[in-house]
């Protein structure tokens, strides 16, 4: 078998593998959001950051729910610059974040310091927080969130897999809460 065939076999055994009671789940949090006009906030680094503006351009305009990701450069850089890169998250929600707000996190590894810290932060203020990782089930980020509302775990080592996954969930989510056509 090539390695394409195995790759593909693989992705395809993982999608079958999502809990639809997650993605059910998560459209109700974000129904609540917009029935209560709470903002989402998300968060993720590299390709997850990818992922975050996705998302939160389609809440945005798809959904008609506020969000944000935070992505752009100079406010990574002034926030990492003035309180570290591992606090960047944390600092940023503490001036944003209302109590009802939401707060997603995306990390394949769930050991991501800066995505760690911002989820310590929220568990802290009793924030409802839905957090996305892989490789190994026992992460510090699903330590962290195991009280709160929501974790999803894909069960693999390979990035582009986790992530693409983690995308097809949250989407799916925001497309369940639309009914699109397909």
């Amino acid at each position: 078998m090539t390695y394409t065939k195995k790759y593909i076999s693989k992705f395809k055994y993982l999608i079958d593998q999502i809990k639809n009671e997650d993605i059910e789940n998560l459209t109700r949090i974000f129904k609540s959001c917009k029935k209560k006009k709470n903002s989402v906030f998300i968060f993720g680094n590299g390709g997850s950051a990818s992922i975050a503006s996705h998302v939160s351009t389609d809440l945005n305009k798809v959904c008609n729910i506020k969000s944000r990701n935070f992505n752009e450069a100079n406010h990574i850089t002034c926030f990492s610059n003035d309180y570290g890169y591992d606090k960047w998250i944390s600092e940023t929600l503490k001036i944003y974040l209302k109590k009802s707000d939401l707060v997603i996190l995306i990390s394949s590894s769930g050991n991501s310091k800066n995505i760690v810290n911002a989820a310590k932060y929220c568990s802290k203020k009793k924030i409802k927080l839905i957090t996305l990782t892989g490789f190994y089930k026992k992460n510090n980020l699903r330590s962290i969130n195991k009280y709160n509302k929501l974790n999803i775990w894909v069960n693999s080592k390979n990035y582009n897999i986790i992530e693409n996954l983690h995308q097809i969930i949250l989407l799916t989510a925001i497309d369940n809460l639309k009914k699109s056509n397909f």
